[in-house]
């Protein structure tokens, strides 16, 4: 085995009984397209912005159209839905590996309890999703001027 003299090189590291397992995990062939990649979960990223007047979301969904994508507010949680798509007829393409994640998605925010929930606008561009959901007017600092 090795020894704390041992130079960690290429050849010696493709040795190593524990580097082989992690890199055959790591550059596993048998993920082509045989495996059904429809049934992976993903969770696009969203970045959550807080400003004086509102609450904007950015969600990153790449590949998406915006007839992909469900939006709903009930009891102050924003979810949003929707599904990335595998086409079928790609396996035919001769893919050697497919690491993008495919599938169904949902996210949830919980949100303050003030804001205005029938002015919530969203809108989608280059696969980027952004959500701002203004602040009711109690919930807005506002400056109070000392007599």
């Amino acid at each position: 085995m090795f020894n704390s003299m041992t130079r960690w090189t290429p050849a010696t590291l493709a040795r190593d009984p524990f580097f082989r397992v992690f890199d055959s995990l790591l550059n596993n062939q048998d993920l082509l397209p045989s495996e059904e990649v429809s049934n992976r979960t993903w969770m696009p990223p969203v970045d959550i912005q807080e400003t004086a007047d509102s609450y904007r979301l950015t969600a990153e969904l790449p590949g998406l159209t915006k007839e992909d994508i469900n939006i709903t507010m009930e009891n102050n949680v924003l979810r949003l839905t929707g599904e990335r798509k595998f086409e079928k007829d790609a396996k035919k393409e001769g893919y050697h590996r497919i690491e993008r994640t495919y599938g169904a998605f949902s996210r949830a925010f919980t949100l303050p309890s003030q804001v205005s929930h029938d002015k919530v606008e969203a809108a989608f561009e280059n696969g980027v999703l952004t959500i701002v959901v203004p602040k009711a007017e109690q919930a807005k600092p506002r400056k109070i001027s000392i007599s």
